[in-house]
């Protein structure tokens, strides 16, 4: 992860073409695609929100700390995600 704040290590705003595509699922999305899209967007921009919200689903057994970690698996050292989470999409 990242450290949040001013300075070299602030996260960078991403916008929808530096943003990698949504993962297959073998299942249907939760809400339509441009919702998810949508929300899946404000997770990568939105980081310091994210992090601060505890997640009640049941997936800290799967080493999730709060809810950035339902959407995002990972960052680059600038911040820009990477790779996302599938268990966002259900």
């Amino acid at each position: 992860m990242f450290a949040l704040g001013c300075g070299a290590n602030a996260p960078q705003q991403s916008t929808p073409a530096d943003l990698p595509p949504l993962p297959a699922v073998p299942f249907a999305y939760a809400r339509p695609t441009p919702i998810v899209q949508a929300v899946f967007a404000f997770a990568a921009q939105h980081p310091e929100v994210l992090s601060k919200i505890p997640c009640f689903c049941g997936c800290q057994d799967r080493g999730h700390r709060n809810n950035d970690d339902c959407f995002v698996a990972r960052r680059d050292a600038s911040g820009r995600v990477t790779a996302w989470e599938p268990h966002g999409l259900g």
